[in-house]
């Protein structure tokens, strides 16, 4: 008897520990949930002037039990080749995705493709802004474009048709929509699966909509302004270019009011008439960051609708929950909006992750981490070997407090959609100095102004000017570090393999201009 009891407490310890490696070698699923221009001013977590007025319960939550990347950069600031970027793991000059303009070819490699094919159910709702029919994915219902916010147009398999054409419409605001059939998809997936569901809102792109429910709010509230509001022109600053001026978006506000334009924004009629530039100046940013939070509010009230039904489901444990945004935005900062340039506004991307079987909750990582590297982290969750032609590189151990001894200690950023107001340029940030190139030509890619400018180079001491206020590129002090960071410059392009040989006007530039 004593042998038989003895033999059965084996066999139960046995079993628990076999137990114990299947539940340790568990794929973790992955929900990659990730918005439109929402940047980091307004996510609360990351401080600021609008800390205090942002709704960010959910974003707070994540943050709370995940781990919050403090220095997270884009390779390229606009919504189409950013996201190429996050799929392939290459910089545009890779994945041939450069503007505005071009589509991720289907036959191109990214992460799904690779996630699929060794075990992962897959798909992805929402935005895609890739013009052609999403591959790699077991599931997709994506918006034409940018979509529109109410009532919005999704694509499915069924009735795809490229670029804008196809879809169905359905009921409500675009942000409740796309988390109904995320959670959908997720309660009706193929459960001896792990997933990787990408859940992509259109918020908070312009024209920055939100749900009747999130109309009053902000309401008789005057919102904090960036101390670089009134900044009117590169005059002061000794920038090269104009930028995309706060006044634009006046312009814009006022032209919907009068007729057909190409969004609707909320709360119009609009005007400016009588007011002087600091005052019209002032009224725009108002509605602006008013209109802006209630759109971001939207998209924490439905973060926090995906992470009840993980937990209700038993599926928070073992699911990897990434919020990020596409890009960073300026809220009003140089006095600009939108984002596409190598400044800090735009460059940052926010980004909180939570894993509980690996991410000690309410940590910060400052280790500089680039969109470039996305995919291969999640290949590493999914236990795979990083595929090959991805540039970037997994920051698994960075999040488990382990950095490598050889990670990056700066990036290499290049924005190609060139125009008067916002020059092509390309340069380098590291943990205090940024060096930007304003080399100010088309180079032959779809959606760029053929008039050039001139090339001129910005320099700036993150460290003594963090709101970059000053381009202190002529500065004697500086002369040596800037010496050494053109240097660095050229290694960082050669490491990514973006030469500019196929631009001769490039050499010639380059000659001219870089000592």
């Amino acid at each position: 008897m004593k042998r038989i009891t003895n033999l059965m407490v084996l066999l139960i310890i046995c079993a628990c520990w076999s137990c114990n490696v299947e539940k340790k070698n568990e794929k973790p699923n992955i929900l990659f949930i990730m918005s439109d221009d929402h940047t980091s001013q307004a996510w609360g977590i990351y401080g600021g002037i609008l800390k205090d007025y942002v709704k960010n319960k959910n974003i707070s939550r994540l943050a709370d039990e995940g781990a919050v990347l403090n220095n997270a950069f884009c390779t390229n600031s606009i919504c189409t080749p950013s996201r190429a970027t996050i799929l392939s793991g290459q910089y545009s000059h890779k994945n041939g995705v450069y503007t505005l303009s071009e589509a991720y070819e289907p036959d191109s490699s990214n992460i799904a493709k690779v996630l699929k094919a060794n075990g992962y159910q897959t798909a992805i709702i929402g935005k895609w802004h890739l013009k052609k029919e999403p591959t790699g994915f077991d599931h997709y219902m994506v918006l034409p474009g940018q979509g529109r916010y109410h009532n919005p147009i999704l694509k499915t398999k069924e009735n795809w048709k490229d670029h804008y054409e196809g879809g169905k419409e359905y009921k409500g605001f675009s942000s409740d929509v796309i988390t109904d059939f995320t959670i959908d998809w997720l309660k009706e997936r193929n459960q001896k699966k792990p997933f990787m569901m990408m859940c992509h809102f259109k918020a908070t792109h312009e024209p920055f909509d939100f749900p009747d429910r999130l109309a009053d709010l902000y309401k008789g509230m005057e919102i904090p302004e960036p101390s670089s509001l009134y900044d009117f022109g590169p005059e002061t600053n000794g920038r090269g270019f104009k930028g995309q001026s706060m006044d634009n978006l006046g312009i814009r506000y006022m032209k919907a009011s009068s007729g057909p334009w190409w969004t609707d924004y909320p709360g119009l009629p609009f005007s400016t008439d009588g007011l002087d530039s600091i005052q019209a100046r002032k009224k725009v940013y108002q509605k602006f960051i008013k209109d802006f939070m209630r759109c971001g509010a939207a998209i924490d009230e439905n973060i926090g609708r995906l992470l009840d039904y993980l937990e209700e489901s038993g599926l928070a444990e073992n699911t990897v929950v990434v919020y990020t945004a596409d890009q960073g935005y300026f809220l009003g900062e140089h006095g600009f909006f939108d984002k596409r340039l190598i400044y800090e506004e735009s460059l940052r991307m926010p980004f909180v992750i939570r894993y509980p079987k690996e991410i000690k909750g309410g940590i910060r990582i400052d280790d500089m981490i680039l969109n470039i590297d996305f995919p291969a982290l999640f290949a590493d969750y999914a236990g795979i070997d990083k595929p090959a032609g991805m540039q970037g590189r997994s920051f698994r151990e960075n999040l488990k407090g382990n950095t490598p001894k050889d990670w990056r200690k700066s990036m290499y950023y290049r924005y190609w959609l060139h125009s008067q107001d916002r020059p092509g340029h390309f340069g380098i940030r590291n943990e205090r100095y940024k060096l930007a190139f304003f080399y100010g030509q088309p180079l032959g890619k779809p959606g760029t102004e053929a008039t050039t400018t001139e090339p001129d180079w910005e320099f700036y001491d993150l460290q003594k000017d963090p709101k970059e206020g000053h381009n202190a590129y002529s500065d004697a002090q500086y002369a040596d570090i800037i010496k050494e960071m053109k240097v660095e410059l050229l290694k960082q392009k050669a490491l990514v393999d973006d030469s500019d040989e196929a631009y001769p006007v490039m050499q010639e530039i380059f000659a001219k201009y870089w000592n």
